[in-house]
């Protein structure tokens, strides 16, 4: 026994100095925040284990109005059975701007913070439209390398960044652990794993859906705003839309402090709703335009005719013949928004099912039809 404990021990410390000599320390990190938490993935509330910016509430708060109705919905069997299985933390419906369902679970409540994960991607569109608007952007069509040279030699637009269409060679894996979507999660130095990047297709010619598209988005607006992409999100939406409750975004490292925009901005149900809210009214909230409408109007509509399921930063349906925009992370976080029926949908939790139905996971579809039935429309 004596023997194998030293050889185990030996193994192991190799295979750390072999992580570090390679530059793959991250891995270790990866492991600690994961596995030795009792995880197999990112989980929704490992913004503990990072570095964070603190958006801080709207300083004029504006709650969700309570619906005539409030508290006298109750769940079907079969969105009561889905939320139990997937492990659902919070469920909101929101009819005409107000709040008519609301459901916390396992410990989770109205002030929670959890992970987003990929919702963050809509929101730092949003930020892009909020920058052209402001003139720190010219348009969708402002080639990349005017704000990196890098990318000098290539056509890629910020709007091929929102879109999805950028061409890089991002490899979207989330089950390997020396891949480029695990060292932007874990590394330090986030702008330098960007940049080492290369354009290997054509941009603007079709969808593939790259995190790394977000996340160079992000160093784009930080550099053209002149300003962390933290504050740029206080200033254009936290404080004007009068978000109730302070955010958390994490960042690569202590010292660059670049955020991770293609995901991992931590926050309640009822705020990001918020964003569904301020799409389906074409970006004016309370009077005010807070995003062009045209802007808007494009980003809930597809780029391609090829790719009819994404837009610039969010996700698109046509279930049951209407027309659904979708902010969607990887654990099954879901602002899903009807306009024609002036309903928003927001469910926060563990975990998706592993079926898939053209673009969604099959849950997407029956959050939509349980709501509907909750509600009487079919």
């Amino acid at each position: 026994m004596k023997r194998f404990l030293i050889w185990f021990f030996g193994i192991i410390f190799l295979c750390i100095i072999l992580l570090l000599i390679t530059d793959n320390a991250y891995i270790l990190k990866g492991i600690r925040v994961v596995y030795f938490t009792g995880h197999s993935t990112a989980f929704i509330d490992d913004y503990s284990y990072f570095e964070n910016e603190t958006i801080l509430a709207s300083t004029h708060p504006q709650p969700w109005q309570k619906h005539e109705d409030f508290g006298t919905l109750t769940p079907t069997e079969t969105l009561s059975e889905a939320n139990k299985n997937y492990e659902t933390v919070a469920f909101l419906i929101i009819k005409n701007d107000s709040l008519i369902y609301e459901q916390y679970a396992d410990g989770y409540g109205i002030t929670s913070q959890t992970n987003s994960f990929s919702m963050a991607k809509s929101i730092t569109s949003a930020l892009l439209g909020k920058a052209i608007q402001e003139g720190y952007i010219k348009n969708l069509e402002q080639p990349v390398s005017d704000f990196y040279p890098q990318f000098a030699d290539t056509d890629m637009t910020v709007g091929d960044l929102s879109s999805m269409s950028s061409g890089l060679n991002w490899d979207e894996s989330y089950l390997n652990p020396f891949g480029i979507t695990a060292r932007a999660y874990y590394d330090d130095d986030l702008a330098e794993t960007m940049l080492s990047l290369k354009v290997v297709d054509t941009p603007g010619q079709a969808f593939k859906y790259l995190s790394g598209n977000t996340a160079l988005l992000a160093m784009v607006l930080q550099k053209a705003t002149q300003q962390p992409l933290s504050n740029y999100l206080s200033k254009s939406f936290w404080q004007p839309m009068g978000f109730e409750q302070p955010a958390l975004w994490q960042v690569d490292d202590e010292t660059n402090r670049l955020v991770k925009a293609y995901c991992c901005l931590s926050s309640n149900a009822r705020d990001f709703a918020r964003f569904g809210k301020l799409y389906k009214d074409f970006g004016k909230w309370n009077g005010k335009q807070l995003i062009d409408s045209s802007f808007v109007a494009q980003s809930i509509q597809p780029r391609f005719e090829s790719s009819p399921e994404y837009g610039y930063g969010f996700w698109l349906s046509d279930y049951n013949n209407k027309e659904i925009f979708v902010m969607r992370g990887i654990l099954g976080q879901y602002v899903i928004t009807i306009p024609e029926d002036d309903l928003i949908i927001v469910r926060l939790g563990h975990r998706i099912p592993r079926t898939k139905i053209d673009n969604f996971t099959t849950d997407f579809y029956l959050y939509v039809d349980e709501v509907y039935a909750m509600l009487n429309y079919l």
